[in-house]
């Protein structure tokens, strides 16, 4: 008889412990975080394994950042990448996006390839991935410091990021924008994107 009630003792134990894991899942699931918005070079990366599937001897020639309303902004980061690429071998190009969250315009959370598009832009000046050192957050630190005047006058503005290898300047620069793209904008800064440095302000 001893054995019995020990053997229903314990089934009983087994029970309430497994009844106690459902709660506890269900925690777990309440606890996820909202989405976070995301630096530029840290997109680049996520996105460069499947860009070199596309073709092996693809060359980063864009990188710009993409607001989304569904992401609460964070100073130096976004909620979207997108990067073009070209590829010398196969006379292409094509556009790949990184997103947090799934959202208009064909924007798929995670790693999404774009078209194929034949032919490369006579204006393309691709850059070496490894010049790339620095993140956004600390560009926007940087350009911020040269623009505490302009962001008193315009706090509300939204901030975009753009990456190219501007004929000016040696290394690929990253440029710094007040507004929704640079043809709207008439504030920027270029930041050096292997140093960090300060390089010039565009008004």
């Amino acid at each position: 008889m001893k054995l019995i009630h020990r053997l229903a003792t314990f089934t009983l134990f087994l029970l309430l412990a497994g009844c106690s894991e459902e709660p506890r899942k269900a925690e777990k699931k309440e606890a996820e975080k909202p989405p976070a918005p995301v630096g530029g070079r840290f997109a680049l990366y996520q996105i460069y394994p499947m860009a070199r599937g596309w073709a092996a001897d693809i060359q980063p020639v864009k990188l710009v950042s993409i607001n989304l309303s569904e992401v609460k902004y964070e100073a130096g980061k976004a909620a979207a990448w997108q990067v073009t690429w070209i590829s010398p071998g196969r006379n292409s190009t094509r556009n790949y996006t990184y997103s947090v969250v799934e959202s208009a315009g064909n924007l798929h959370k995670g790693v999404f390839q774009g078209n194929e598009e034949s032919g490369i832009r006579a204006a393309s000046n691709p850059f070496l991935l490894a010049a790339l050192k620095t993140e956004t957050d600390e560009v926007y630190a940087t350009a911020l410091k040269k623009s505490a005047e302009y962001v008193k006058k315009n706090p509300d503005k939204p901030v975009t990021f753009l990456l190219e290898l501007n004929k000016r300047f040696p290394n690929p620069s990253w440029r710094v924008v007040w507004g929704d793209s640079v043809g709207t904008s008439n504030y920027s800064i270029f930041v050096d994107a292997s140093t960090g440095a300060y390089l010039e302000t565009m008004r």
